[in-house]
């Protein structure tokens, strides 16, 4: 995401009459310390919205252990789609959260935007998550029954 902030095709065009790079003050960002430390708020955040939809799987799959392929994918799919709500919720609330911060103009903008910047886009990215974790468990839980199988 902060390579792209410094493309100048990337969000290069208008919405409502408003150009969007003019609108977020998208400028080349350089990396600091303040990228950084935003790094490492994403990887909190990501870690606990995997953390969230594994613990369920791993007690779902705990109370009612299914004996066949098919009825893996079904308590993985039932169990992920429990969980995703509370995820995107997650989400969304700091992406809505973010959007002042990226759009900001006044003091302290110039150490709170490239802090925001990767938050910002791994949240986004994040979602990608929902769907591939649920997957791998499924995965592991197959190949866990077809070696039991053996």
């Amino acid at each position: 995401m902060i390579w792209l902030y410094g493309q100048d095709w990337f969000f290069n065009f208008s919405f409502f009459g408003e150009n969007l790079r003019d609108l977020f003050n998208m400028k080349t960002i350089n990396l600091s310390v303040a990228v950084w430390v935003g790094f490492i708020a994403l990887f909190g955040i990501a870690t606990d919205d995997g953390v969230v939809m594994a613990t369920y799987l791993d007690q779902s799959f705990k109370s009612n252990e299914p004996n066949n392929k098919k009825g893996i994918r079904l308590a993985t799919l039932e169990a992920a789609g429990k969980r995703i709500r509370p995820c995107l919720m997650t989400t969304v609330t700091t992406v809505l959260a973010l959007l002042p911060v990226l759009t900001s103009t006044g003091k302290g903008s110039d150490i709170m935007i490239p802090m925001a910047i990767p938050i910002f886009g791994g949240m986004i990215i994040d979602v990608t998550s929902y769907f591939l974790l649920p997957v791998l468990y499924s995965w592991k839980k197959e190949f866990q029954l077809k070696r039991a199988n053996k």
